[in-house]
């Protein structure tokens, strides 16, 4: 019935908050099963007293059972709100948790051989599959206390007899089969189209706003609502008959309540009192086994979110990050080449002759097409964190995070300083264009750079490279989107910086003032495939 495990085990802290919730849905479940079964007993009791003339009134002691149902009406209270607390602090903490670890393997992960994931599939994954694993942390401790609470329930049906009690449980039975097998059935194909439609509409919504200029510029807007609005229409048809299905189970339960109520007192043999708090304690039962119903209900989408997520709980978990300060330069095989440290090669071919392919493979961003290696070893062969320790890359398509200048700098490598930057920054010829920013280092960029050009981001992110201090650059249409002036000026720095530090150097390039840097041409077709 309640299969789907939470995919991680969890944290201490996060065990704690859930038997805590557990003892507080434990304790609000009998607490409001006793208030309303003594609530009934205490009507019924106090009715006949008063029809029964003033001795009877007289004689009747209202004081402690009152006191009673107001000391259980303000530990039920408490304890609902407990559970609420606890059972929500494990859920966030959990989530939180489970979100950091996914995200820290996929950062992680061999680009050579991690599955190619576009970002709003990513974001879909990590944020709407994982939550939809709420249910596990918050609803889940519940079902315990709510069997806890019927089998309370059921002995207060026994005072009424055992016929009543026997009749109350064939009830329980018929509804736990009704509404955790049925509807986990019945709602499986509508929530794997809700989470399908969902990561779909999430991954169109992350993918169009990234392209956004271009719908606007081409008038593609009309048309990308339209599709928006066609993804949007399917994950509403899956979630209105998700929300049939749970509102027909809530009609199931109305109907059971009703049921437990009238046969506990056809089969009472007791007073009229005990026969009302055996009433209502049955219907408390049935309140008890909606807790057990939702989670039932919700066990597809659960499940379907954890199938989601196994692409990433797949992947490996992140070792203790490799030093990434300078070490030995490894010589660098190109086909049957080999190039010692230090040595400057121009990668030259025309456009789509895989040029990029190359220099993304000995980055460790993609599986190697060519025959490259490192130090006399295959490229394939050899761990991710060593490609790290040997290689920087500034890529034709940079990729600047939403923080300051600072802040995308220092992805290079931990503390760097001001001046690091500065140094870098003139090197690429950018640090004329941040001086006159409001805040310098400190202004923020926006999304992928927001407010810089082409060409600023590409700098940017060699600046970045610069500072990663890697025995070997690797730069992919550096000066691309540059005019004549600012391209001789980044060329005639970077030489110096290459000549004072001693890096390798591989570009691909274009232009011929970028390749004046190098001292050997390889054509990318002279190197043989892997």
């Amino acid at each position: 019935m309640i299969s789907v495990r939470f995919p991680l085990p969890l944290p201490r802290r996060v065990k704690s908050r859930i038997a805590l919730g557990f003892a507080a849905a434990l304790a609000a479940g009998i607490g409001g099963l006793v208030l309303l079964a003594l609530s009934g007993w205490f009507l019924t009791a106090a009715a006949l007293a008063g029809a029964s003339g003033a001795a009877a009134i007289a004689a009747f002691n209202y004081l402690i059972p009152a006191a009673a149902i107001r000391g259980l009406a303000i530990v039920r209270t408490a304890a609902r709100y407990g559970e609420r607390l606890w059972s929500h602090e494990a859920a966030l903490h959990a989530l939180a948790g489970l979100r950091s670890t996914l995200f820290a393997r996929l950062a992680h992960a061999d680009g050579r051989s991690a599955p190619d994931l576009s970002g709003g599939d990513a974001s879909a994954r990590l944020i709407g599959d994982i939550a939809a694993l709420e249910d596990l942390v918050v609803r889940r401790p519940g079902i315990p206390a709510a069997i806890g609470t019927m089998l309370v329930g059921i002995g207060a049906v026994a005072l009424a007899g055992w016929l009543a009690a026997l009749l109350l449980l064939a009830v329980l039975a018929l509804l736990l089969a009704a509404l955790a097998i049925l509807p986990t059935r019945l709602s499986a194909a509508p929530a794997a189209e809700a989470a399908a439609a969902t990561a779909a509409l999430r991954r169109m919504l992350v993918d169009y706003a990234a392209a956004r200029s271009e719908i606007i510029t081409y008038g593609l807007a009309d048309r990308v609502t339209g599709l928006l609005a066609e993804q949007a229409d399917r994950l509403d048809s899956a979630q209105r008959q998700l929300a049939r299905i749970e509102a027909a189970s809530s009609g199931l339960l109305i109907l059971g309540s009703a049921l437990a109520a009238a046969l506990t007192l056809m089969a009472s043999t007791a007073s009229a009192p005990l026969t009302a708090l055996a009433m209502l304690a049955a219907t408390a039962c049935i309140e008890a086994v909606a807790a057990i119903a939702r989670s039932s209900a919700r066990e597809a989408a659960v499940a379907e979110g954890t199938e989601r997520l196994r692409v990433l709980l797949a992947l490996p978990a992140p070792q203790d990050a490799p030093s990434v300060a300078a070490t030995a330069s490894w010589p660098l095989g190109l086909g049957q080449a080999t190039f010692a440290a230090g040595s400057r090669i121009a990668l030259t071919g025309p456009s789509g002759s895989g040029k990029t392919r190359v220099i993304e493979a000995l980055a460790g961003l993609r599986a190697p097409a060519h025959l490259l290696s490192l130090d006399g070893k295959a490229l394939a062969m050899l761990p991710e964190a060593e490609l790290r320790r040997q290689i920087a890359l500034a890529p034709q398509e940079p990729m600047l995070i939403a923080g300051t200048v600072a802040d995308n700098l220092r992805l290079a490598r931990p503390g760097i300083d001001a001046a690091a930057m500065e140094q870098a920054l003139r090197t690429a010829q950018l640090w004329d264009r941040i001086t006159r920013m409001p805040q310098g280092l400190d202004t923020m960029l926006g999304e992928d750079g927001g407010i810089l050009s082409g060409g600023e981001r590409k700098r940017l992110s060699l600046a970045r490279a610069l500072l990663a201090e890697r025995p070997w650059l690797l730069l992919d249409e550096p000066t691309e989107g540059l005019d004549a002036a600012t391209e001789a000026s980044l060329v005639a720095a970077l030489g110096a910086w290459l000549d004072a530090t001693g890096t390798g150097l591989l570009i691909a390039s274009h232009r011929a003032a970028p390749l004046a840097l190098a001292a050997v041409v390889v054509p990318v077709e002279a190197i043989p495939a892997a």
